[in-house]
């Protein structure tokens, strides 16, 4: 009997660390990476998971109006800032955070989060919240399939950009000297 609980228990914890070492590649969302670097070499960096539409409907659907959505897939999506920066006009210390965002149709909201290391979903964090800002919206040339964050060079700083279905979300970030 001590044989057999010896070794099912050696086979859970198997199964358990083979889970845990997954190709985070081959999930349905994949890993993604956005970078900006400032001219004094120090960065922002955010790794995120990225869903596909698959003909679905996102925003006001898949993605609820007016709730906290994790921003992408899996693990809560995190922004990693090697300068203190401004984040549509809000001050955001160099740190390690986690980033949210509320969509609406006509606008959306970014959260900084101080929390970290988290699933991402349900949102329960509003304690650790460093900044919640207003982004833009505006609807996207054609159809974006991947969900994708991306940070584009702006100034002396970049834009962060959310695009998937058929809307953009963007704030300004620009690091403070």
């Amino acid at each position: 009997m001590k044989k057999q609980i010896v070794f099912l228990t050696s086979l859970l914890l198997t199964f358990t660390v083979l889970a845990a070492c997954q190709d985070k590649g081959k999930r349905p969302s994949p890993a993604a990476h956005a970078q900006c670097k400032f001219s004094d070499g120090k960065t922002i960096t955010i790794d995120y998971s990225s869903p596909r539409a698959k003909g679905r409907k996102i925003f006001g659907d898949l993605v609820p109006f007016g709730e906290v959505w994790r921003t992408g897939a899996n693990e809560a999506t995190t922004f990693v800032a090697t300068a203190n920066v401004s984040v549509g006009g809000k001050d955001v210390p160099a740190g390690n955070y986690t980033i949210f965002t509320v969509p609406t149709a006509d606008k959306w909201t970014l959260i900084v989060n101080k929390k970290t290391g988290e699933w991402g979903i349900p949102y329960k964090y509003e304690a650790d919240e460093l900044v919640r800002t207003d982004m833009k919206v505006s609807p996207t040339p054609s159809a974006v399939e991947n969900f994708t964050i991306a940070l584009s060079p702006m100034g002396g700083g970049c834009t962060l950009n959310i695009s998937w279905e058929n809307t953009q979300a963007s704030v300004d970030i620009s690091e403070k000297k």
